[in-house]
């Protein structure tokens, strides 16, 4: 069997093919694609993104009442250039249009005139009336690359999904890092009907949005239920996202477009919400059938999105479902009740007047509204006071919000109550358990389980680390009575049951409470908090309102102390007299730079007490000599409130405390500790510690500390309510992080073994001095080069750093401490030299012993865009002498690498005809890559490359035209037949005047107009056909008048404007 049935395509891309043929899909590749009327796809340049022969067929196949002139309005609307408009935006305005279809202005005949018709651009009810076409190496051309996703799925001629596939051995996130990141760039409008985007290796597969970042993209392990085997597989994505039907149900019903300061944000139904909410929707209308109002209990883990669950849910019964609907979403605390309605009006499901309209703000209020006819209804549980009937209706849907609870039964039961012929669904975080039952009552048994092992597995949230920090102070008996569990629970209701707690908790609330304790405490969380290594916010739970205020101020008294303490270190060390580059001085600068980083957090983290108020209750906190009227303040009059500045990655509010708000239906992502020293147990306990389990960027776990000693409260709550179908429990034990990190310390070790760099040996030298740096440029120097050799140490090393930060501050990660640092210093140096900042390249070179002359100016590798370098003003000469002296030719052929591939992107954008050269170019760097050239061998040839480069950035001189002559002289020329001299003259002449006529036509948006495109196609015909000389055969002819106008089309987006501009 030969190698090639081993490669992506044979592995991975031919089977992903016949599997969408046997879904339903016509397949075709475009590899060798033909352009043209009767072409492989109708297009007639490789700018184009939508396949308008089939769009117009599929129009007029599903709007066959309307005239042909409606039909192309709808074309022009749907393939308009969005380019002035953010990809996401552009994306979304597409698919309100796909959705909602487009309106038009067809004549009346019956009354004259114009009337107003709904054009459709998808049959969203019979998938079979619409055209599934996959297209593989699908080639689209922007401003400065060509571009060819492997698969592109594309539904009534418009492109929805696109696929990026690898072979097994290489991550699917390469798939998307250097790929689907590269295309949405490059090529912005094969997205702006984008559905959904997959990157496979055929055994890991991921879909994700438009918006999302690697972190975002989930795996889809169900096809269609939820009791079957999870499988991550190439197969099971795509029979669960690409089937018609289920493709067409993601699109219409699991689609939100979400506002945020940070920008629009795309959202697609993960795998568990689309089960769970079809399961949701099947089982609401078997219990109308039936004639019971018991629509289930939804259970998905706190952080999964839940919220966004009950927004799928409503807006696909709202849109599938024939009735008059009404939903009363009712939740238990007013965060959450504000949260929920917050989502609802953010996804766009409710304006924001309507939204605020639909709240209710009392009991009267609550009745009103539901004798009214709104579609949203957002109210409190404890708005049910009394039994009394409210509404009658049967097309009344009541989706609660952890408000079916035990404590609230009868308010449960008021609202049956009060709505007797409603349907009732109840959406939980966490499962029913004994005392219960009388939920089931209500509600029903479950209709969606999704549990927190199963959302750890899937990544829909993040792992949670628990660590038991108890005050020897503290009662170690965890056994507390389940009486005065539940007062706990109720303690935060109002000021009377605050003071039934205390009194009725007698020597264990006190013990809780002991000045000296909570001393401890707060010192421990000073030195927790600073010591961690991602620097997420945090929030300190203590057991009632007046413990959170005296928490607050012993935790700023020992911030304050801790300042005062690294401005002193900092203070003498800086005063201490330099002695040159010593290892003693290297250690007193490692020493400062800790110190100041430790100085920044300490001076810029803000801290605020968030607590329900109660009445008199700046009396009552006086009384224990606490001050709570100036948080009181603060919470009520911050702008933005606290909660918002909480939620702001960006905003210095990083420390809260608190007692019972914010412990449910509070979303802050980027807050990764929570501080325990409060007796919690069930939900409740659950609920809390979910506020650390929210996915965020370089956020690897969440971390429990806990000062209560709920460890046996917690074992329980997990064996209800987390624990995965193996029994394993999703909380894990801070060693095991520990192990995970001593085991990917050891392979990223072994890995530089095997290419000749000893961790070891770099770190038994003297620190600070010559022979340590002299040892990492080695290091550097041989895991700079290959590309694939790069890339493996750069996951090697982000494995460990992200696993390192995780541990911090626990003792055990100092003894990582050292070849964690090797290893950073490595990858940075390896970074620095490929991305040097600032952008002087003769800093740069100093950096890599001198290696090119000092004369290059205005050198900068960027990872987006040209960076403007003359390569023609390298010294090449000195440069191969000091190639063949250097010791580190790694280092120094990437540096040439950059250069040249700067200078190519450049190059040919101006023009196409020479990508040639990046061809030759990416062949030689991957011949290299695969061990069939040396190092000396790679660099002799890019110098060949570089030379001849500066020729060809000259020949426009030497033929005497602009650069913009020489471009459609090129595409007449290559390939070309023998010319003679006075012919050549002739192709030039030709160039120059069919430049010059072209220019005249560019009208404003002529790319959309189609007598405009006409008009320029005749002008390049009659030019060419008046101008070529008689070499050029009638089918060469053809071939260059469309290679010239897809030229113009690519290159002249409008009037004075493109690349040439």
């Amino acid at each position: 069997m030969s190698a090639h049935a081993y490669s992506e395509d044979q592995l991975v891309e031919q089977p992903a093919i016949g599997l969408f043929a046997r879904l339903g899909w016509q397949t075709v590749s475009a590899l060798e694609e033909t352009f043209g009327a009767g072409g492989t796809l109708g297009r007639e340049t490789k700018g184009e993104v939508v396949l308008v022969e089939r769009l117009k067929a599929a129009l007029s196949k599903l709007n066959c009442k309307l005239p042909p002139e409606a039909i192309q309005t709808a074309i022009d609307e749907l393939t308009r250039d969005r380019t002035a408009m953010s990809p996401e935006a552009a994306n979304r305005e597409v698919y309100r249009l796909l959705k909602e279809g487009i309106t038009v202005s067809v004549p009346d005949r019956e009354h004259g005139g114009q009337k107003t018709e709904r054009l459709r651009v998808v049959d969203w009810e019979y998938p079979e009336s619409n055209d599934f076409l996959l297209v593989s190496q699908f080639s689209v051309t922007g401003a400065l690359y060509t571009c060819r996703p492997d698969l592109v799925g594309f539904v009534n001629g418009l492109p929805w999904v696109v696929i990026e596939l690898k072979k097994p051995g290489v991550p699917a996130r390469a798939a998307f890092d250097e790929n689907l990141t590269h295309y949405k760039q490059q090529i912005p409008a094969l997205f702006w009907s984008s559905a959904l985007l997959i990157a496979s290796n055929g055994t890991d597969s991921r879909v994700g949005s438009l918006t999302a970042d690697w972190g975002r993209w989930v795996e889809w392990k169900r096809i269609e239920r939820e009791d079957e085997p999870r499988r991550v597989s190439l197969e099971v994505m795509l029979r669960g996202t690409c089937d018609p039907a289920r493709l067409l149900d993601l699109v219409e019903n699991f689609t939100l477009f979400s506002e945020h300061k940070a920008g629009l944000v795309k959202i697609i139904g993960q795998n568990h919400q689309f089960l769970g909410v079809n399961n949701a929707i099947a089982s609401m209308l078997e219990a109308r059938k039936l004639g019971h109002g018991r629509g289930g209990v939804f259970w998905q883990t706190q952080g999964s999105g839940k919220s966004f669950s009950m927004v799928f849910f409503a807006q696909k019964v709202l849109r599938k479902l024939a009735g008059n609907w009404t939903f009363v979403v009712v939740t238990d605390r007013v965060e959450l009740d504000e949260q929920i309605a917050k989502t609802f009006k953010t996804t766009g499901a409710v304006s924001e007047a309507e939204g605020d309209e639909c709240h209710a703000a009392s009991g009267a209020h609550l009745r009103e509204l539901l004798r009214g006819n709104h579609r949203y209804v957002f109210t409190l549980v404890h708005k049910f006071q009394t039994p009394e009937l409210l509404c009658d209706r049967s097309d009344v849907i009541v989706l609660t919000d952890e408000a079916h609870r035990s404590q609230y039964d009868t308010l449960a039961l008021n609202m049956r109550a009060a709505l007797p012929k409603a349907m009732f669904l109840a959406f939980t975080g966490t499962p029913l358990i004994a005392g219960e039952e009388r939920t089931k009552e209500v509600f029903g048994d479950y209709v969606s389980i999704y549990d927190f092992q199963q959302s750890i597995e899937d990544g829909a949230t993040v792992p949670l680390f628990y660590e038991n920090r108890t005050p020897e102070l503290q009662l170690v008996n965890p056994d507390l009575n389940e009486d005065i569990y539940r007062l706990i629970e109720d303690a935060d209701l109002d000021a009377d049951q605050e003071a039934k707690l205390e009194k009725v908790l007698g020597r264990q609330y006190h013990l809780i409470t002991r000045d000296d304790r909570l001393e401890t405490v707060a010192q421990d969380i000073v030195r927790h908090f600073l010591g961690r290594g991602f620097v997420g916010k945090a929030m300190v739970v203590s057991i009632d309102k007046a413990t959170a205020l005296r928490m607050h101020d012993k935790v700023k008294v020992h911030w304050a102390a801790e300042t005062v303490r690294v401005q002193n270190e900092l203070g003498e060390l800086h005063y201490q007299p330099g002695g040159g580059m010593t290892p003693e001085q290297a250690r007193c600068d490692l020493r400062m730079a800790e110190l100041k980083q430790r100085l920044a957090v300490l001076t810029s983290t803000d801290m605020a007490v968030i607590v329900s108020s109660g009445q008199n209750e700046i009396q009552q906190m006086q009384t224990l000599g606490l001050d709570i009227e100036p948080h009181r303040k603060r919470m009520n009059e911050s702008q933005p409130g606290l909660d918002e500045k909480f939620k702001d990655t960006e905003d210095p509010l990083r420390l809260v405390f608190v007692c019972a708000m914010w412990l449910t239906g509070f979303d802050a992502p980027s807050c990764s500790t929570v501080y325990l020293d409060k007796p919690m147990r069930n939900h409740t306990l659950m609920q809390t510690i979910a506020r650390a389990n929210r996915v965020f960027p370089g956020k690897h776990s969440g971390v429990i500390v806990d000062y209560a000693n709920v460890f046996a409260s917690l074992e329980k709550a997990l064996a209800i309510y987390g624990a995965g179908k193996d029994g394993k429990s999703p909380v894990k034990d801070k060693q095991q992080l520990v192990e995970e990190l001593r085991k990917s310390v050891v392979d990223a070790t072994t890995f530089c073994a095997a290419h000749g760099v000893m961790l070891g040996e770099i770190e038994a030298t003297p620190a600070g001095s010559m022979e340590r740096l002299s040892r990492i440029q080695d290091g550097m120097n041989a895991l700079i080069s290959p590309d694939p050799l790069r890339r493996d140490f750069f996951a090697h090393g982000r494995l460990v750093s992200t696993l390192y930060r995780a541990v911090k501050p626990d003792l055990s990660a100092l003894e990582f401490a050292s070849r964690v640092a090797c290893l950073t210093t490595l990858a940075e140096a390896i970074r620095a030299t490929l991305n040097p900042s600032p952008p002087d390249i003769s800093q740069v070179m100093g950096q890599i012993n001198g290696l090119l002359d000092e004369s290059i100016t205005g050198h900068e590798i960027r990872e987006q865009g040209p960076p403007a370098l003359d390569l023609s003003k390298i010294n090449f000469e000195a440069l191969v002498q000091r190639f063949k002296e250097s010791k580190h030719k790694n280092t120094d052929l990437e540096v040439l690498k950059a250069a040249i591939r700067a200078q190519l992107e450049k190059m040919i954008q101006l023009n196409r005809t020479r990508a040639d050269f990046a061809k030759k170019f990416e062949a030689l760097i991957e011949s290299y890559n695969a061990g069939s050239r040396s190092i000396e061998e790679l660099f002799e040839e890019l110098l060949q490359i570089s030379n001849s480069l500066n020729d060809e950035q000259q020949r426009h001189v030497r033929e005497n035209m602009s650069e913009e002559e020489l471009v459609i002289f090129d595409i007449l020329t290559r390939p070309a037949p023998e010319l003679s001299t006075e012919e050549r003259a002739e192709v030039k002449k030709a160039a120059r005047e069919l430049l010059a006529r072209f220019k005249a036509l560019l009208v404003l948006n002529w790319r959309q107009k189609a007598a405009a495109r006409s008009q320029l196609k005749l002008t390049i015909e009659d030019t060419l056909d008046s101008g070529l000389p008689r070499a050029y055969t009638p089918d060469l002819y053809n071939q260059k008048c469309s290679a010239v106008f897809e030229h113009v089309y690519e290159s002249y987006p409008e009037r004075n404007a493109g690349v040439y501009a």
